[in-house]
C-alpha cells in the first residue's frame, strides 16, 4: 500500500466559506480525482516570533529524522520477512488503523501531548519518545543479526565438510590418549588427494610422533579425518608443518563437557535466533505505530508553526490533506500554485505555465529566494 498526499494550510482569507474551499479542491485538483480530508489545527501556545523561527528549524529537523526512522523500521520489517515480501507493509497499523486511514482521520492526541504545554516542550516530548523507541528497535535488530550470524555459523558446522564441521558427533573417547602427562592426540582433516603423502610422512614430520598412531576416524567426499598421537612438547611444531603440507588441523580438546556444549550449540543458537526474531517482529510493529504517530503529530505542529509565520496572528487558517496518485502529485502542486500563488507576495509569482518567477523588484535580493519555496504552507507526504 502506498499513501501519497499533499498537506496544505491556507489562511481563511482565501475563502469566505470553508465548504466552498473544500468543494473547489475536490472539483479542481487532478480533475476531481482526489480525496479531501480536513484537519483541525489545535490552538497551540504561541510564543515570540524569534521562538517560532527557532521552533520551525527544529521541527524541520525532527520531521526529517522521524521520517528516516519510519524508513528504517520498514527496512527492518522487509529484512525479517524477506526482501521480496512486501505484503507485510500493507498490514501494518498505526493506533489500530491502516496508515492511510490513520492519516486521513488524524486528530491531535491531547491526552498524551497536552495543549497547555509550550510548543518547545511538545517538540521535545514527542521526539524523545519516538527516538527512544527507534533506539530500542535498532539495539534489538543488532542483537538479532548477531544471533542470526551465530546460527549460520552453527549450521555450517552441522553441514560442512570435515575441515569445518563440528566433530562432537564424530569423535569418541577411544580416539584420544587422555589423562597423559606427556602424550597428546591431535586431529587432522587430510585431503583425499594427499592421503599417501600423509601416511608416508606423518611419523617423521617432527620428533617423538608415536609410530603407527594415525587412526582414520571418518571420511567424506573431500577429506579423511585422522588422529595422531605425539609428545606434547612437539605439538606446535607438528601442527605448523602439517599446515605446510596442506593437512588441516582441527582444534579439539576432548571432554564430555565440551561434547555436551557443542551438541547444544546449534539448538541454543536456533532458539536464541527465534526468540529475538519474535521480539523484533513485535517491537517493529509497535515501533512503526509509535513513530508514524509521533511523526504525524510533528507534521501537524510544523504546519501550525509555519502557518503562523506565513499568515500571522491570530492563527486562523484551514488545513487539508489531499490524497492523490503519486503520478499526480506534481501536477496537483501546480494547480494549487495557480490558484493560491498570490499568497507568496513579492517573493513569489508564476508565469502562464505555473513556473516560479522571481519578482524583478527584488533586484539584488532575488538570488536569496529559495527556488523550492512555495507561496503557502505545502508538504508532500509519502508513506509506503
Amino acid at each position: 500500500m502506498s499513501a501519497n498526499y499533499l498537506l496544505i494550510s491556507l489562511p481563511k482569507s482565501t475563502s469566505t466559506d470553508e465548504r466552498s474551499l473544500g468543494g473547489w479542491l475536490q472539483t479542481n485538483i487532478n480533475g476531481g480525482s482526489v480525496e479531501v480530508a480536513k484537519h483541525e489545527l489545535p490552538g497551540f501556545k504561541v510564543g515570540t516570533l524569534d521562538s517560532l523561527v527557532l521552533q520551525s528549524e527544529e521541527l524541520s529537523k525532527v520531521d526529517q529524522q522521524l521520517y528516516g526512522s519510519i524508513g528504517k523500521v520498514l527496512d527492518i520489517m522487509a529484512s525479517i520477512h524477506g526482501e521480496s515480501d512486501v505484503s507485510h507493509v500493507a498490514k501494518q497499523k498505526v493506533d489500530g488503523k491502516y496508515v492511510d486511514q490513520f492519516l486521513e482521520t488524524f486528530r491531535w492526541n491531547t491526552s498524551r501531548f497536552r495543549l497547555d504545554k509550550s510548543i518547545e516542550e511538545l517538540i521535545k516530548l514527542i521526539s524523545s519518545e519516538a527516538l527512544n523507541v527507534d533506539n530500542d528497535l535498532r539495539t534489538t535488530y543488532t542483537s538479532y543479526n548477531q544471533a542470526k550470524s551465530n546460527l549460520a555459523a552453527a549450521q555450517r558446522k552441522q553441514t560442512g565438510d570435515l575441515s569445518v564441521k563440528s566433530l562432537h558427533d564424530i569423535v569418541r573417547a577411544e580416539h584420544f590418549v587422555l589423562d597423559s602427562d606427556h602424550l597428546q592426540t591431535v586431529l587432522l582433516a587430510v585431503p583425499k588427494s594427499l592421503y599417501e603423502s600423509f601416511i608416508n610422512q606423518y611419523e617423521s614430520l617432527t620428533e617423538f610422533v608415536v609410530p603407527r598412531s594415525a587412526q582414520k576416524i571418518a571420511q567424506d567426499s573431500e577429506y579423511f579425518l585422522y588422529s595422531v598421537t605425539l609428545f606434547k612438547k612437539y605439538v606446535p611444531a607438528f601442527l605448523a608443518k602439517a599446515r605446510d603440507a596442506k593437512w588441516i588441523p582441527r582444534e579439539f580438546d576432548y571432554s564430555e563437557e565440551v561434547i555436551a556444549k557443542m551438541r547444544d550449540e546449534y539448538q541454543n543458537a536456533s532458539k536464541e535466533e527465534l526468540t529475538l526474531k519474535n521480539d523484533l517482529l513485535r517491537l517493529s510493529k509497535s515501533a512503526y505505530s509509535e513513530i508514524v504517530s509521533s511523526w504525524a503529530h510533528i507534521k501537524l505542529l510544523r504546519t501550525f508553526v509555519e502557518s503562523v509565520l506565513r499568515y500571522g496572528l491570530p492563527p486562523d487558517f484551514y488545513c487539508y490533506l489531499l490524497k492523490l496518485p503519486q503520478r499526480a502529485i506534481e501536477k496537483s502542486k501546480q494547480e494549487l500554485i495557480q490558484r493560491f500563488g498570490y499568497l507568496g507576495g513579492n517573493a513569489f509569482s508564476t508565469d502562464k505555465k505555473g513556473n516560479i518567477v522571481t519578482d524583478a523588484k527584488l533586484h539584488e535580493y532575488a538570488s536569496l529566494v529559495d527556488q523550492d519555496y512555495e507561496p503557502f504552507v505545502l508538504y508532500e507526504i509519502s508513506l509506503n
